[in-house]
C-alpha cells in the first residue's frame, strides 16, 4: 500500500507506505552504499541514490478503495531520494573536507532543481537523519530529499508566519531575527562571511541551532560560489562542534528550509534556513518530544538557550583546535 490519506482535524495529508516495513535496519557485514556492493559505482564523491523503499513515488498506485466523503485519498505523488556523502563508510559531514561538502551542496542544487521542474511537486525537503537516537537505518553516512505534492503542514505554517511578519511589518522574519541575535550576541556561537549559527530565542531543544543566510534568499539555487563555499564551511565546523560537545557522534535532524515549488511567489517574505533537532541534553540523556510535544505541538526546551550557547562556542573552539585551525 502507497497512498496520501488526508487528515481532517489537522487538514494535513499522511503518508501510508507499507513497503517501507522491509527496509534494512543497521545491517551489519554489508552496506550498499558503500563501494564495491553492486548498488553504487565503484568510485563516486557523493551521490545521488534512488530510494530503495519510498514513500512518494513519480507513479504511485491507485488508492485503496477506502476513501469516504469525509476521509479522503489521493495518490502519493512525489519523489524520495538518497544523497551519499562519500564513499567512505564511516565518514560523516564534520570530518569532509570543505571542498568535499561542497560537491554536496552542488549536489542538493541540481536535485532541487530537477525536482522543481515536475508539476506535481509543492515542496522540496533537504534533510539528514544521524544516530540511532533519530532512527537512522543505515550507518554510511547520508542525507535524504523528499519531494512532495501536499505541503506539509508545518512549512505551510512557517510560509503563513512569514506572511504575516512581512504584512505587518514590512519586513522579513527571518532577517529580523539575524538582525535581534546580532544585536544580543550571546546565541551566536558561529559566523562568516555568508551565513549566522544561532541558538534561537524560541528553539526547541537544547543545542537546536539554526544556520540562516545573512542575504535575503529564499533557496540554495540562488546562492553565489563564494556562498556555496561558506555554506559548505559552516555545516562543517557546526556538526564539528556538535561532536565535540560531549567527545561523542552527536545525533541531529537537519532540515533545509527553502521556498515552495510550483506555488505562490515568497520571495518578499520567506528566507533560506537549516534548522537542527538534535536530541542530546547531556551525554547520555535524551530530551523526549513527549506527549505534550506530540499531543499540542507545545514545545519545552529543558534548558535556557543563553546557558547553552556558550557551551555550543566552547565546543566550536575545540573543533577548531583539533582541525589545527587556531
Amino acid at each position: 500500500m502507497a497512498e496520501l490519506r488526508f487528515n481532517p482535524l489537522l487538514r494535513d495529508w499522511v503518508m501510508v507506505a507499507s513497503n517501507r516495513q522491509n527496509r534494512p535496519h543497521l545491517p551489519k557485514g554489508y552496506c550498499p552504499f558503500c563501494p564495491g556492493s553492486g548498488k553504487v559505482p565503484d568510485h563516486y564523491d557523493v551521490l545521488m541514490y534512488e530510494n530503495d523503499f519510498p514513500a512518494l513515488s513519480p507513479n504511485p498506485p491507485e488508492p485503496d478503495p477506502v476513501a469516504t466523503s469525509l476521509y479522503k485519498t489521493e495518490k502519493s505523488f512525489g519523489k524520495c531520494e538518497v544523497i551519499l556523502y562519500s564513499p567512505e563508510h564511516t565518514k560523516t559531514l564534520p570530518e569532509l573536507s570543505v571542498d568535499h561538502i561542497g560537491k554536496l551542496i552542488d549536489l542538493w542544487t541540481e536535485r532541487f532543481e530537477a525536482l522543481s521542474q515536475d508539476p506535481h511537486h509543492q515542496y522540496v525537503m533537504i534533510f539528514e537523519n544521524r544516530g540511532e537516537e533519530c532512527g537512522v537505518t543505515m550507518h554510511h553516512p547520508h542525507g535524504q530529499i523528499y519531494a512532495y505534492s501536499q505541503m506539509p503542514l508545518k512549512i505551510r505554517t512557517e510560509l503563513e508566519s512569514c506572511r504575516l511578519h512581512h504584512e505587518e511589518n514590512g519586513t522579513c522574519l527571518l532577517c529580523d531575527m539575524n538582525r535581534h541575535e546580532l544585536e544580543f550576541g550571546k546565541r551566536i556561537v558561529i559566523e562568516n562571511e555568508h551565513f549566522l549559527c544561532y541558538l534561537p530565542f524560541f528553539t526547541d531543544f537544547p543545542y537546536g541551532v539554526f544556520i540562516v543566510s545573512k542575504r535575503h534568499l529564499t533557496a540554495i539555487t540562488d546562492f553565489t560560489p563564494d556562498e556555496k563555499r561558506s555554506l559548505a564551511q559552516i555545516l562543517k565546523d557546526t556538526t564539528g562542534a556538535m561532536d565535540q560537545l560531549f567527545d561523542r557522534l552527536f545525533p541531529y535532524m537537519m532540515v533545509i528550509h527553502q521556498r515552495p515549488v510550483n506555488g505562490d511567489n515568497v520571495e518578499d517574505y520567506y528566507h533560506f534556513h537549516i534548522e537542527f533537532y538534535p536530541p542530546l541534553r547531556d551525554k547520555d540523556k535524551i530530551k523526549w518530544y513527549a506527549s505534550s510535544e506530540m499531543g499540542a505541538w507545545a514545545a519545552a526546551n529543558p534548558l535556557a538557550v543563553e546557558d547553552t550557547a556558550p557551551k555550543m562556542r566552547e565546543a566550536y573552539e575545540k573543533f577548531l583546535r583539533k582541525e589545527g585551525r587556531i
